[in-house]
């Protein structure tokens, strides 16, 4: 809607608009042309992205009494970008805490984006250009993040926290071990729902490695290296270069393993993911990504590498969108998980949905109980789809948080 008003000639332009583009800042158009359209333009954005292109309809006994009886968990969700309330269950997008309840998530992981490019491909992206910017512009975030990656996660944090502190203890943030430990004692008495920070891309620390303890003191605990374009600290697998790590990633990974912050290789280069697990010393995760067995695409991993992470102790979340699973519904997310269970072995598996994150789902948050049935489909036994589910997630977070 911006290109529209600017791609105009000005002999065109009543000449009001041509006195006020002459007096005013490039900014302040940009600010006042937001404020016109601010009302529609992000919902209509999101309801165009974020949608669900299928429901739930027939769910067999078993599937329904055992998902109701798990603790499920999520291991990547972008909701934090989109300004609807997560408090209140909304017609667009697919996470709120409502749903998450209904669906019987007991823990989400809300992963914070910080810029993308023009035109996102899963093969080749530069970084020249920046998507998100008009986007919290019209939603008017502090004028701070629209010069500052970091800024952008740190507003992210502070509108999770706030969420957080007005939900009358329907939601928890989990910021350590503890946290978790309590949390899920608590969770026996009635039904609330969780969730935990991370980062798309260490872009986020705006090239100063300084910066990771800001965002680790504002509550993150999970951050990918890149996430579609390379940058100073890594390459990305749908990059330009898609080379490994830098000196500063090397650095990087040794700062986030000594505040106990765990590292997710979602997005990152073959070259990177052998160059984290070449020095790393703690486990890690792919917080969202699908199996090239099942679906050949260089954004999902190969055999070699679900072996290695799961053989380091890590943690697989398989991703729900058609292009990582090959497939529009619950169905192919299943095969994918058995692709998974088969090479990384059943204690390395779990869920990883990108909701929220600009793709067309088969269900919401709500509808998850699908993937459950999927399994029972393909004969997992009920305490494998309950590790599955989520008891990994749970196993991992207890011993990798701070």
């Amino acid at each position: 809607m911006l290109g529209l008003w600017f791609g105009h000639s000005e002999s065109v332009l009543p000449w009001t608009l041509i006195r006020m583009k002459k007096l005013l800042t490039a900014a302040s158009i940009l600010a006042l042309l937001a404020l016109l359209i601010v009302s529609a333009g992000p919902a209509q954005v999101e309801s165009r992205l974020n949608r669900v292109h299928s429901s739930v309809t027939w769910i067999a006994d078993r599937a329904e009494k055992l998902h109701g009886e798990m603790f499920i968990a999520d291991l990547h969700a972008d909701t934090l970008l989109w300004n609807r309330n997560i408090l209140e269950e909304s017609s667009r997008g697919h996470v709120d805490v409502p749903r998450l309840i209904r669906g019987n998530i007991a823990l989400q992981a809300f992963t914070v984006v910080t810029k993308a490019p023009r035109g996102i491909n899963m093969a080749r992206n530069a970084d020249s250009s920046d998507i998100v910017l008009p986007l919290i512009v019209l939603q008017r975030w502090p004028s701070s993040t629209w010069t500052s990656l970091k800024a952008r996660a740190l507003y992210q944090a502070q509108r999770f926290a706030r969420a957080a502190s007005e939900s009358d203890g329907q939601l928890v943030w989990i910021k350590s071990a503890a946290d978790l430990s309590a949390y899920l004692e608590r969770r026996r008495h009635g039904p609330v729902t969780a969730g935990f920070l991370g980062v798309e891309g260490a872009q986020a620390l705006d090239g100063d490695l300084r910066n990771l303890q800001d965002l680790y003191e504002a509550g993150f605990r999970m951050m990918s290296p890149t996430h579609f374009t390379d940058n100073s600290f890594a390459g990305s697998a749908t990059g330009v270069s898609k080379g490994g790590l830098t000196a500063s990633g090397r650095t990087l990974v040794k700062e986030m393993e000594t505040r106990r912050m765990i590292i997710d290789l979602a997005h990152v280069s073959s070259r990177t993911v052998d160059d984290v697990l070449a020095i790393a010393t703690r486990p890690v995760l792919v917080s969202h990504t699908g199996v090239r067995a099942t679906c050949n695409s260089d954004r999902n991993l190969t055999d070699d590498q679900l072996g290695r992470i799961s053989a380091a102790g890590g943690l697989i979340g398989i991703a729900y969108f058609q292009a990582a699973v090959c497939g529009r519904g619950a169905q192919a997310i299943a095969v994918a998980i058995r692709h998974a269970v088969n090479v990384a072995g059943l204690d390395h598996v779990a869920l990883g949905s990108d909701f929220d994150g600009g793709a067309s789902m088969p269900f919401d948050a709500s509808g998850v109980v699908a993937v459950t049935d999927a399994l029972v489909t393909l004969g997992f036994k009920d305490a494998e789809i309950a590790q599955i589910m989520g008891g990994n997630v749970q196993r991992f977070l207890l011993a990798n948080l701070p």
